[in-house]
């Protein structure tokens, strides 16, 4: 795969990875389309309705940022610890299955509902911060998977996990991360409520 000009080769975990998203996307979308009658019609999701009512409500956006660091910071945070332990290769995989299947069944319900008018409402919903959220996921599902395999994968008794520059490294970016998903936040919490009324006022 080429990016930027430049080779980039996916080591077997991370295209295991990769497998585990592309197998939720597939299982969101067959899901929905299966179970439409009752996830659709009968829950009222994403109905004419619920987006009235979201026209015209009122956004208090250092509330909403709050709660949505929160929220997110919480969820990395305790990947990040899961990564640490046995447990941290089926966190990762686990993780990557549950936000295809996400992904699956927000775009497949929207499709169903709205058509192609769904699918930009869509788009609409997740801009700008999923600019930062995709890549910051991406990177924190790789450094989570790199954690675990330099302690339990490499020399037996996790010895590079013990190593100054393997833990500086390693916590420098998930600092990194961690200040991409906050940046993401701010966007979701004072920007994205903005440019979503304003596409649903000429839905």
């Amino acid at each position: 795969m080429e990016f930027a000009g430049k080779r980039i080769s996916l080591n077997p975990e991370s295209r295991k990875l990769f497998t585990f998203f592309c197998a939720g996307l597939l299982a969101g979308i067959v899901v929905m389309n299966i179970g439409k009658s009752i996830l659709l019609e009968e829950s009222g999701l994403f109905d004419e309705d619920i987006l009235m009512r979201l026209r015209y409500m009122s956004v208090d956006s250092k509330a909403l940022f709050c709660y949505i660091l929160r929220k997110r910071i919480g969820r990395l945070l305790i990947l990040a610890v899961l990564s640490t332990t046995y447990l941290g290769l089926a966190a990762c995989m686990g993780t990557a299955f549950w936000y295809g299947m996400s992904a699956g069944t927000f775009l497949a319900s929207l499709f169903i509902r709205y058509g192609l008018k769904g699918l930009m409402l869509a788009c609409v919903s997740v801009l700008p911060q999923y600019l930062l959220y995709v890549p910051s996921m991406l990177a924190l599902i790789s450094w989570c998977e790199s954690v675990f395999r330099g302690i339990y994968y490499r020399g037996g008794g996790g010895y590079e996990a013990m190593d100054k520059g393997f833990l500086l490294r390693k916590s420098g970016q998930l600092v990194a991360i961690i200040m991409a998903v906050a940046a993401g936040c701010l966007m979701e919490g004072y920007i994205n409520p903005y440019l979503l009324l304003g596409f649903l006022r000429i839905f």
